[in-house]
């Protein structure tokens, strides 16, 4: 049935009211969308204490009081007109937007939908004027120098609108939402909110690390890295969040460009793609990050909510966002846990067993026969000596070596480890196993627990990561080929992607038609079982294609390489093989997880195991 056609109408101009009440459509979503607007025009003024009030989630009320610079009695009237702005008067300004409003729109569009007054005062004025929205007179007031927009009653013109709204505690979560996401931007100021007469929230004036671990709270404070970088005209700071500490939902992520909240699509795929191959599942990472850039850079004039925006080199962006965050989470080892990234430090002197990144940590499992000398003199009482620890550094590069494995260079320095620090070894010394999964060590702070499979898995992943990035791949020739039953598709697909194999240090070949045969397979992997390697891999170009797989399916591959090859539980490990994995750890990129997200060790204070014991109570 066609629907009926409207009647036609000539073409006429719309009265100011209704073209304002279309406006407010777009700017003045919900009550939560004119605490954003109310608020920016109070930081554009200048404030440095921001009080904002409520009533019944904001529908009944919703007073924002500012100390900024306030508006003189004659500019009143044009504070409540439609695009009218102190903060752009041409296109240039337009283009080079600094101030987070800019429309012109906001208190039009509210003073339609609303029962509106605006009270303000400059430092020159005797007093405070007053604007009724509704009728538009100026009358004096009394008040301090800044503003005060009261806004009652929202929607009470237009009940339709009115009926979309939530429940006063929606309504008012919203609020607070967009209170705490500005408040996160401006640690500099001040700012107090109440509900129902009930003060929910004050943050006073502090430094950005502080307002965002008051505002996200300690979970996020003790689990988050700092990042900092610049690169001509870019330049992103704040915190990211351990990928250990991601959380089920993408509620705790905050983007500011030029100290605005953005929701831009760009911006957090970058950040995501940072946290690809640390993150397990559908986790969300925690951070907040501020965007600065050249104004002319970015058009924030894209969506009326001006919480879109656009940039003139989007993948210039992109990539800078990208490798600014993946830096810092490279560097989440035992030497920069839940602290500001730092390079593991070192003395004086080269410690290739430690920076090494194509040691073959395979070797361990097999220890080689030059075993290091773990009686120490009874009067060294230093950390290290309390548990017999080698020697010398060449002692701990011996369990590097053998079985075919690339050596370790030799260390000529003799210092004893006993006159070594801590900042060398945080991850401590190794004491024993436990059930054959986890290796317990001790640290000046307490007791380590490192789960050996998670911990050997990212740092074969690592190591897998980096021979394929410099098309470095040692290959390990097999003595005798392993030779496998295989369909018509396996052997296809060997037979199309040769060189794809052949990068990631396999040599496959077709046998006969029903038949492959592994006969070299990446050093790395030397140990694990060659047809289950030879099968994975396979299965992996065949689903995502040769050329997809080394780009954008490159993670999960050498995850699962990774994975069949590290020590598997109840894998009996000797002390000098657990202080040797404690010290590729160290020396290890991301070492906090494995790559399927999963931590990978945890660290027990002396102060939490003399709780559990009652000690000193």
């Amino acid at each position: 049935m066609n629907a009926p056609h409207p009647p036609l109408r000539a073409i006429q101009a719309l009265p100011d009211n209704l073209i304002s009440q279309i406006a407010a459509g777009e700017v003045v979503e919900r009550p939560s969308a004119v605490v954003k607007e109310l608020l920016e025009n109070a930081l554009d003024a200048g404030a440095t204490h921001i009080t904002v009030r409520l009533e019944q989630g904001g529908i009944k009320r919703i007073a924002i009081t500012d100390n900024g610079r306030g508006i003189a009695p004659e500019q009143l009237p044009l504070a409540l007109a439609r695009h009218a702005t102190s903060k752009i008067a041409s296109l240039d300004d337009l283009e080079n937007v600094i101030t987070l409003g800019f429309r012109g729109e906001a208190l039009a569009s509210i003073a339609s939908v609303s029962q509106l007054t605006l009270t303000s005062r400059t430092a020159e004025a005797a007093h405070a004027s007053m604007i009724d929205g509704s009728t538009g007179a100026v009358t004096p007031s009394s008040g301090t120098q800044g503003s005060t927009v009261d806004v009652m009653d929202l929607y009470f013109n237009t009940p339709a609108r009115r009926k979309f709204l939530k429940s006063d505690q929606t309504e008012y979560g919203h609020c607070a939402e967009v209170v705490r996401r500005i408040a996160l931007a401006r640690p500099d100021v001040t700012f107090s909110l109440t509900h129902n007469g009930k003060t929910v929230d004050h943050w006073q004036h502090t430094e950005f690390a502080k307002r965002s671990a008051s505002i996200l709270g300690s979970e996020f404070a003790d689990a988050r890295l700092a990042v900092d970088e610049s690169a001509g005209a870019l330049r992103v700071h704040g915190f990211v969040g351990l990928p250990t500490a991601s959380k089920a939902r993408g509620d705790a992520q905050y983007f500011y460009v030029n100290g605005r909240f953005v929701r831009d699509k760009l911006l957090m795929h970058a950040v995501r793609a940072a946290y690809q191959d640390v993150l397990h599942g559908d986790r969300y990472p925690s951070y907040v990050l501020a965007l600065d850039l050249d104004p002319a850079l970015v058009d924030v004039n894209v969506h009326p909510s001006k919480i879109e925006v656009r940039f003139r080199d989007s993948r210039a962006v992109h990539q800078f966002i990208y490798h600014a965050v993946n830096r810092a989470l490279a560097q989440t080892s035992a030497t920069s846990h839940g602290a500001t990234p730092a390079p593991l430090p070192a003395p004086s002197g080269a410690m290739p067993w430690v920076r090494g990144s194509q040691d073959h940590l395979q070797a361990i499992l097999t220890p080689s026969s030059a075993q290091p000398n773990y009686q120490t003199p009874q009067h060294q009482t230093s950390f290290g000596a309390q548990f017999g620890v080698a020697q010398t550094r060449e002692n701990y590069g011996a369990l590097f070596s053998g079985n075919g494995g690339a050596s370790v260079p030799a260390v000529a320095s003799t210092t004893d480890y006993a006159t070594l620090s801590n900042d060398e070894f945080p991850l401590g010394f190794a004491l024993a196993q436990l059930h054959g999964i986890y290796i317990l060590a001790q640290n000046t702070k307490g007791l380590v627990l490192v789960d050996m499979h998670a911990a050997h898995e990212r740092i074969l992943y690592e190591q897998l990561k980096g021979a394929l990035d410099e098309n470095a791949m040692q290959v390990q020739p097999l003595l005798i080929p392993v030779t496998f039953y295989a369909d018509a598709v396996e052997v296809g697909t060997v037979e199309e992607n040769r060189q794809t194999l052949q990068s990631l240090g396999f040599d496959i070949a077709a046998m006969s038609p029903t038949t492959l045969a592994v006969r070299a397979v990446p050093a790395l992997l030397k140990n694990a079982d060659a047809q289950t390697l030879a099968r994975d891999v396979l299965r992996d170009v065949r689903e995502f294609g040769g050329s997809r797989v080394l780009v954008e399916r490159r993670n999960e591959l050498l995850g699962t390489l990774a994975c069949h090859t590290a020590v598997r539980a109840n894998r009996s490990l000797t002390v000098p093989e657990m202080n040797a994995l404690l010290r590729q750890m160290e020396a290890t990129e991301r070492a906090d997880q494995c790559n399927h997200g999963r931590p990978t060790w945890s660290q027990l204070a002396l102060s939490d195991l003399d709780k559990l014991f009652l000690r000193g109570q």
